[in-house]
């Protein structure tokens, strides 16, 4: 029989490799949806509605599988969740319609409802004082979506984007196997069963979850829409093919996911409020730059015209994708420190909501990047509209938590015992 310490420890393990072969999933259309869209001759709104379908299933399952956790244990949900992908994922190798690739899209995007689930289960076997370590390393399942940058376009130059999803149902079968064979159960982790879905959707009547779920939004559906985009925006804005082009996307891609293990330690130990009213600074200082388009202008001096040429190079830009990818994976976890720290005991209701919300962000970012691209045709004005979208996540923020004004009045939450 393991020890608590080997349960725990085999517990997270296994729970981090899932979410990570989950978020390899989630958004494998990021890669395989450029050639998609070349042959289906899409423009940029369709291709950022192809890539984003899987973000919408994703993120609406998220609460009521958080709930399910809640009541029946993270380990058979996360078991269940697994399989129900692995048919579908098979068959987008065969589609060969827009419309066939978006229901597809649909069944295979619950692979990214597995945070929620992932999130409770793996909390609950740590103490208060380890939580944010533990959701960190957990939530560190984010560099999925590095494994697909650098996975998917070996597969597609090799043998076509067709295998990207054959591998990788194979991959979520075995994974499932794994995981069933290496994980336990603990019954004192479940929420009283008198416990009804109404009394767990009070936390709805919540303001401060609401502004919790405006943090996530930028945090989190500003990663994964940046993860979606990224290859596609390395291509078309500095030229480069697609395999270049994916591996300069994972320098803003992986770090922010293997970061956010370290972005827990760090609000265990300083609180979750400080770690995020840094991270929305950095955010907002470096998405102010990134925003800047590629600008030509001639200037009139006494010396006759001059021509200038004001824009971030392919080093600049990266770099500092770079550091927004360090700060949302900082970010990602100190969001869900606020979570544990006020919500101990409804951490599986509370984290579906929230992550529901930055999946949604997540969803429509990218169909608003390919309306905004078509248009202005101006690359950089997604950049733009995750600017305006850290400013009200920093307004917010200094006007209840720093200034302490009392704009809402905070709901009771009717504690789950």
């Amino acid at each position: 029989m393991a020890t608590q310490t080997q349960q725990q420890i085999s517990v997270l393990s296994l729970s981090t490799l899932a979410f990570t072969v989950c978020f390899a999933v989630w958004v494998m259309f990021s890669i395989i949806g450029i050639p998609i869209k070349t042959n289906l001759g899409l423009n940029e709104t369709e291709f950022g509605l192809l890539a984003a379908t899987p973000i919408l299933t994703g993120s609406l399952f998220r609460l009521p599988l958080g709930m399910l956790t809640d009541k029946v244990g993270g380990r058979i949900v996360f078991f269940v969740l697994m399989l129900s992908t692995v048919i579908p994922i098979w068959l987008i190798n065969i589609a060969t319609e827009f419309w066939q690739f978006l229901v597809l899209g649909l069944f295979i995007g619950i692979a990214g409802s597995s945070f929620s689930v992932g999130i409770a289960y793996v909390a609950r076997w740590f103490p208060k004082k380890r939580q944010g370590f533990a959701m960190g390393i957990f939530g560190a399942g984010n560099a999925g979506a590095a494994v697909t940058k650098f996975v998917a376009p070996a597969l597609v130059v090799a043998y076509g984007w067709q295998a990207v999803p054959q591998v990788y149902a194979a991959a979520m079968l075995a994974m499932a196997i794994l995981f069933w064979i290496f994980t336990y159960t603990d019954t004192t982790h479940h929420v009283s069963s008198r416990i009804t879905i109404r009394e767990q959707l009070a936390a709805l009547k919540d303001p401060n979850v609401w502004k919790l779920c405006q943090y996530y939004s930028i945090v989190f559906g500003g990663y994964v829409a940046l993860s979606l985009w990224m290859t596609k925006y390395y291509i078309t804005e500095y030229g480069f093919g697609m395999q270049t082009a994916a591996l300069l996307a994972a320098i803003f891609v992986l770090p922010s996911g293997v970061i956010r293990a370290m972005g827990g330690w760090l609000s265990d130990k300083f609180g979750a409020h400080k770690m995020t009213w840094w991270v929305m600074w950095v955010s907002w200082i470096c998405l102010f730059l990134l925003s800047y388009p590629q600008t030509d202008m001639v200037v009139q001096t006494t010396k006759g015209p001059m021509a200038l040429h004001i824009g971030l190079n392919v080093w600049m830009f990266t770099a500092l994708l770079f550091i927004l990818g360090i700060s949302w994976g900082m970010g990602k976890a100190s969001v869900f420190k606020y979570i544990s720290d006020e919500y101990p005991d409804n951490i599986g209701v509370i984290s579906g909501i929230v992550g529901l919300m930055g999946g949604l962000g997540g969803f429509f970012l990218p169909i608003l990047f390919g309306m905004i691209v078509d248009l202005t045709g101006i690359n950089s004005g997604i950049f733009m509209l995750l600017y305006g979208v850290t400013w009200i996540s920093l307004i917010w923020m200094y006007m209840t938590e720093v200034r302490k004004v009392p704009m809402i009045k905070t709901a009771a939450i009717d504690t789950l015992e």
